[in-house]
């Protein structure tokens, strides 16, 4: 059997195997080329090196599927540039961004077996169209195109043979994930401040829940509900009587992926940027919802200014006493009252050690973490300031080292973070320009409109009786 045609492999040792491989190859190769170079040629040898690495964990990752992959896709849009060097960035990036919607698909009679098994009829029988080569391939299954015989098209996400129980398998591995995130951190030369355990079971209940793609249909109809005749968001509807645990049916959505979109004007990347905004952390507030995957190609931009939002397998869901911290020390760190910041992080759990940081070395940090509210507006996200954002919250010999060490957060501030650079790298590399601070406060404040979009979100809201 060729390779590409068998299930995904399960088992301890054939699911940790490919890392460990590849990190003896990686550190060794990097060693060798380090040795071979003279003064004159020895950053062209380090770039090389850097490409090769980065290369071996985009393959190895994309053909283990399942929690290794979406492991390095949760990598794959966070900017490098603070800990692997600006000019190696794009090296990494480059190769972990074919993760996203570029992994080596299943073939197609699979697929089409499996929607039999799930939907009990062929492809051909249950659709009037059914295109046998996938759209995308992705960390769990992958899309076929396809059109319903009422002439609706669709997106039929189909789960790869024996992916669940290499996903179960993974998550009862406790140091599969914590090994991932070592090695993560293995390939950022200055040190990084990770939980890594906490990380990893994060992480880990978060896949946990997209093994059963009714979960994702639940999430996405939630979504779909609140939003649906949104002047700007969009998400695609579900259609239940073709979803199952293992394939989900969904109205199929076309428009700019990511790089096209980053080839328009300004003024269109500034309203798709003020859309993600809204959507990933005003949908947060109202929904206490978040769709985990900020990375762009979990979005369709259209030159209307709307954009539509994919993929709901990784959602998020806080608590009201969670948001209510949130909400607190944003507050707290625009007025620049150290004292109360100080206060919420500590009755909230984020300053349990031994150690804890001084209210105003807390303030500056989370400061710089917020500089696109409190610095003068309207304020420009930029890679610049994505890459600068890393390494404020993780970097320990950076200017916030001491608050990086002494604090200690609760395992759901780990994917809030996720959520804060997901969504700041896809800003900066739109360059998307807008009064950030203004649109806070519509949701904290009760503020005015601050922008055209907010009228019509309030607008919209109202109507729908979103409006607390």
């Amino acid at each position: 059997m060729d390779e590409e045609e068998r299930p995904v492999r399960g088992g301890r040792v054939a699911r940790t195997a490919p890392l460990v491989g590849l990190a003896g190859r990686t550190a060794g190769e990097t060693v060798v080329a380090s040795l071979r170079l003279r003064a004159k040629d020895r950053a062209e040898g380090r770039a090389a090196a850097h490409a090769r690495a980065a290369e071996r964990y985009a393959e190895r990752l994309g053909r283990s599927k399942g929690v290794l992959m979406k492991a390095g896709q949760l990598l794959s849009f966070v900017s490098f540039g603070a800990m692997v060097g600006e000019e190696y960035q794009s090296v990494y990036q480059a190769a972990l961004a074919r993760l996203q919607d570029d992994a080596p698909p299943m073939p197609p009679e699979l697929a089409a077996r499996t929607i039999e098994t799930e939907l009990g009829a062929p492809p051909g029988e249950l659709f009037a169209e059914f295109a046998p080569e996938p759209l995308a391939a992705a960390s769990i299954g992958q899309v076929h195109a396809a059109r319903l015989r009422d002439g609706r098209r669709v997106a039929v996400k189909v789960q790869y043979p024996g992916v669940e129980e290499a996903i179960r398998a993974d998550l009862a591995n406790t140091e599969l994930l914590a090994t991932f995130f070592r090695l993560a951190r293995g390939m950022m030369p200055r040190p990084v401040q990770l939980d890594v355990r906490g990380m990893a079971r994060e992480v880990a209940e978060r896949i946990g829940e997209e093994i059963d793609y009714r979960t994702e249909a639940a999430h996405q109809r939630e979504f779909a509900d609140f939003y649906r005749g949104h002047p700007f968001v969009r998400i695609p509807e579900v259609v239940p009587e073709l979803s199952t645990r293992r394939v989900l049916t969904t109205e199929l959505a076309e428009g700019l992926r990511f790089a096209d979109a980053l080839k328009e004007d300004q003024r269109l990347k500034d309203l798709w940027g003020e859309t993600v905004f809204r959507f990933s952390l005003g949908g947060l507030r109202t929904l206490r919802l978040f769709n985990g995957d900020p990375h762009p190609g979990n979005y369709l931009f259209h030159r209307d200014g709307t954009v539509t939002f994919l993929d709901f397998g990784c959602v998020r869901r806080f608590t009201a006493a969670q948001m209510n911290t949130i909400v607190e020390s944003v507050r707290a760190t625009v007025a620049g009252d150290a004292d109360a910041l100080t206060a919420t992080f500590r009755a909230n759990g984020f300053l349990n050690g031994a150690e804890v940081p001084e209210p105003a070395e807390l303030l500056a940090y989370m400061r710089e973490s917020l500089r696109a509210t409190v610095a003068p507006q309207p304020f420009t996200f930029t890679r610049e300031y994505a890459a600068r954002l890393v390494a404020a919250e993780y970097s320990v010999d950076g200017e916030h080292r001491d608050v990086v060490r002494k604090m200690t957060p609760p395992p759901h501030f780990l994917f809030l973070s996720r959520i804060d650079l997901g969504v700041t790298a896809i800003l900066g590399e739109l360059n998307a320009t807008g009064p950030w601070e203004a649109i806070r406060r519509e949701w904290d404040e009760a503020g005015p409109p601050a922008t055209p979009y907010g009228e019509q979100d309030l607008a919209f809201r109202t109507a729908a009786g979103h409006v607390r």
